[in-house]
């Protein structure tokens, strides 16, 4: 189980996440949502130990995280927002990278990145300079250094971004499998079809603070929303979206 409690990031004296609360059971896949700067990635960021909290507690099976980091940091798979890594090294290269600083033996580093390689449709780029790779496919690759170790916790900061339709419909299900082996699963995204779909439970994130967090079955009855969307923009877009859709078009097409 991984818990935050009165979860608080400033930068200044701006908070970008404030006296955030939620906590994500085994098996549970959490989706994370909110518009920009809303404060998902800064939260991320210090889930995965990358960021220092300014206040506030994060636990993991009742331990705070900080009490041992490192161990906490090594049963974490991180996917992050940008997919920029090591120009300079193969696909294979920056996987085996990966595999020796998590503890895993050669034979086992290789026989798992070679599998999912291929798995992921990359084995035959597998030894190409990751500067010659497209976005998808550093996607993939950061995708797969998540998975290696076979991980406990999964964050996960727009997974999808640049990944074609039939790798996107294989990583789905690849979570939900995971999910159902006990994975403790943070899927943070603007895509809220995906959410809708794949995650047991949303948490919707607004200026750094949480305005709803629950099923979105239950979201949908509580607010009279017959989708997800409609949720999200009633929650967070205060404004009448189709006024300003109309004025922008008003002002494009003259």
């Amino acid at each position: 189980m991984l818990q935050v409690k009165d979860l608080t990031k400033k930068f200044g004296h701006y908070p970008a996440v404030d006296r955030v609360n939620f906590t994500i059971r085994r098996g549970e896949i959490v989706g994370y949502l909110g518009p920009n700067g809303a404060g998902k990635s800064t939260t991320i960021k210090m889930l995965s130990g990358l960021l220092e909290p300014t206040e506030g507690e994060i636990f993991y099976n009742d331990k705070n995280i900080y009490d041992d980091l490192i161990s906490y940091k090594g049963k974490l798979g991180y996917v992050p927002e940008e997919s920029e890594i090591y120009p300079h090294l193969s696909g294979f290269e920056y996987l085996q990278m990966v595999g020796r600083l998590r503890g895993l033996e050669e034979n086992i580093i290789t026989e798992k990145a070679e599998q999912l390689l291929e798995l992921f449709k990359l084995y035959g780029s597998m030894h190409f300079y990751i500067s010659s790779y497209s976005k998808g496919m550093r996607q993939k690759i950061l995708i797969i250094a998540a998975l290696l170790h076979n991980p406990e916790i999964l964050l996960l900061d727009e997974p999808l971004s640049g990944l074609d339709v039939a790798t996107v419909l294989v990583f789905k299900e690849v979570l939900r499998k995971l999910a159902g082996v006990g994975k403790v699963i943070l899927y943070s995204s603007h895509i809220l079809e995906v959410v809708e779909n794949l995650c047991d439970r949303v948490i919707i994130i607004h200026k750094g603070k949480i305005l709803a967090d629950d099923s979105v079955k239950n979201l949908k009855e509580l607010s009279k929303k017959p989708s997800l969307e409609e949720v999200f923009s009633n929650l967070v877009l205060k404004e009448d979206t189709e006024k300003i859709a109309d004025e922008m078009f008003k002002t494009i097409v003259g």
